[in-house]
């Protein structure tokens, strides 16, 4: 059975309440964002794993962790127009069946050059799912307030899956390789494939347009040379090359930008930007992922071969600040009735500042503790921004455009994560490498090896006596916890300026959500696309 935007556009007025059906539709929805949460999670578990296995050298590190947000993050726009040109729910399926050929090759990637590659096939896979998942829910929930706890629900989903990774990845990491964090992909995917086609009905919009392949060639250029120069600058420090490819996206998306607002069916509706809930919320969004994607970097390094913990019990110290973050996605629709959504969004990104900041101060030792309340902080917080940002995003576009919307939405996700850990991750990087000086009694060789990674560290120290083994991990545990204070100290400024900034410019928003403005928006494109 297919449906079509039309029936989504007169349902706006609250005429159409979803039935049984669409509940359990959206538990499947929930699947593909509870299986990247995982997958984003444990795989931050399971890098001094496969640093002591594949011996990846710092910058391959880096491209294993984030190859998959940029290859996604280049391909959101693309993909969710293609949804809905071809069907939503046949981009999902096929989405689905693509990231479990790409996790079956990740797990047993035997070299760093091959698990990059099968990170890049879960990237193209990904792309695929996101905003598939988004512009459904968008389509089914047609009521305003049962939309708004439908998006709770689904955003969850990226705490509940953040949660559940490193419970069950920490235990499958002391028991197996740490190939299989990938294996575990794989029955969520069957479930997904099997219960799709009986629960969701596919959707499209009645009258998409062609896709137009230049502007798809325009976003592809614009986005993956302007990532891969900020990476390396970051990594590397300032050159010719990179500036190069930074000015060639700018230049390129200049372009992609200008032929947006000429074509009569665009791959985004940049007029949406003008909307102010929609824009304040894009940003949001992409600053908060910035600066978590890089904490959940460095934290499950920082209290596995800093603090010594084991990967199980280094999962369940973040549990908390997970679990917080999906009881406060249902608190933020409670709120949003009560408050204006500037307010909320400024409080809750004022818990995820004060989470930031309390991170600044973790010491060597004895800093478990320090991290589970701080990590509690900044999840509450995002569990109350994440659901309000994606509500004004969703209300602002109307459902003919839901898959574009939701791309632009994904797409910030998916840029945060990929530039925090790029750069928020070069910064520790760098850091780390200024302050890890020689070691009396280790060879210079030994101390490059080092340099590269804390897990390059560890290993290389397994190979010298005693005393240096231990004066060589004491000097590489003191300097990757300056690091990451540096690396938290900026992202306290990043997140105190999207509460600001939230706070300012959201003011005179209305306490449900932005709905009003987001509808009226959404109506005004319609009529513009009418016409």
């Amino acid at each position: 059975m297919s449906s079509t935007d039309d029936r989504a556009t007169a349902g706006e007025t609250g005429e159409h309440r979803a039935g049984p059906r669409a509940w359990a539709g959206l538990a499947v929805l929930v699947l593909p964002v509870l299986l990247i949460s995982v997958d984003m999670t444990v795989l931050g578990f399971a890098v001094p794993y496969l640093s002591e296995d594949l011996s990846p050298s710092s910058d391959q590190l880096l491209w294993i962790v984030d190859i998959y947000s940029f290859v996604l993050a280049g391909l959101l726009v693309t993909m969710g127009s293609l949804g809905d040109r071809i069907g939503r729910r046949k981009l999902l399926m096929l989405g689905a069946a693509g990231f479990g050929v790409a996790s079956l090759a990740a797990a047993y990637a035997p070299t760093p050059e091959l698990l990059i590659a099968a990170r890049a096939l879960l990237g193209f896979s990904g792309a695929t799912l996101m905003p598939s998942t988004l512009s459904l829910l968008r389509n089914i929930f047609l009521d305003h307030r049962q939309r708004l706890f439908a998006i709770a629900i689904w955003a969850s989903g990226f705490s509940a899956g953040s949660a559940l990774g490193p419970i069950v990845g920490g235990w499958v990491l002391e028991h197996f390789h740490w190939g299989a964090v990938f294996l575990m992909n794989l029955p969520v995917i069957a479930l997904i494939l099997v219960t799709t086609p009986l629960l969701i009905r596919e959707s499209r919009a009645p009258a998409p347009g062609r896709l137009d392949l230049t502007s798809v060639a325009l976003s592809l250029g614009t986005m993956l040379p302007a990532v891969y120069g900020v990476k390396r600058i970051a990594d590397s420090g300032p050159a010719i090359a990179p500036a190069v490819a930074i000015a060639a996206g700018v230049v390129l998306g200049v372009f992609f930008l200008r032929r947006q607002l000429r074509l009569a069916d665009p791959l985004i509706d940049v007029r949406l930007f003008g909307v102010r809930e929609f824009s304040v919320g894009v940003g949001t969004n992409l600053m908060i992922v910035f600066a978590m994607a890089a904490s959940l970097f460095f934290l499950t390094q920082y209290l596995q071969l800093v603090q010594g913990i084991s990967p199980l019990r280094a999962g369940l110290l973040l549990v908390p600040g997970l679990v917080m973050s999906v009881v406060a996605s249902f608190i933020a629709v409670r709120l949003s009735r009560a408050f204006r959504l500037g307010t909320v969004l400024a409080a809750g990104l004022a818990l995820i500042a004060t989470g930031f900041l309390s991170l600044t101060q973790a010491p060597l030792d004895n800093g478990a503790l320090l991290v589970a309340v701080a990590f509690t902080l900044i999840g509450s917080g995002i569990g109350l921004t994440e659901t309000l940002t994606n509500d004004a995003i969703m209300t602002a576009a109307p459902p003919t455009r839901a898959g574009a919307a939701s791309a632009i939405s994904e797409t910030a996700y998916e840029l945060g994560a990929a530039l925090g850990v790029a750069l928020l991750g070069s910064v520790l990087t760098a850091t780390y490498r200024l302050q890890l000086g020689d070691v009396p009694g280790v060879p210079e060789r030994t101390m490059e090896n080092a340099r590269e990674t804390l897990g390059g560290a560890a290993e290389a120290s397994r190979a010298l006596p005693g005393e240096s083994a231990q004066a060589l991990m004491h000097a590489a545990r003191e300097a990757f916890t300056s690091g990451m204070n540096v690396t938290s100290a900026i992202a306290t400024l990043i997140t105190a300026y999207a509460a600001v900034q939230a706070a300012v410019l959201l003011r005179r928003s209305g306490n449900d959500g932005g709905k009003d403005s987001g509808s009226d928006t959404g109506q005004r494109t319609e009529v513009r696309e009418a016409h």
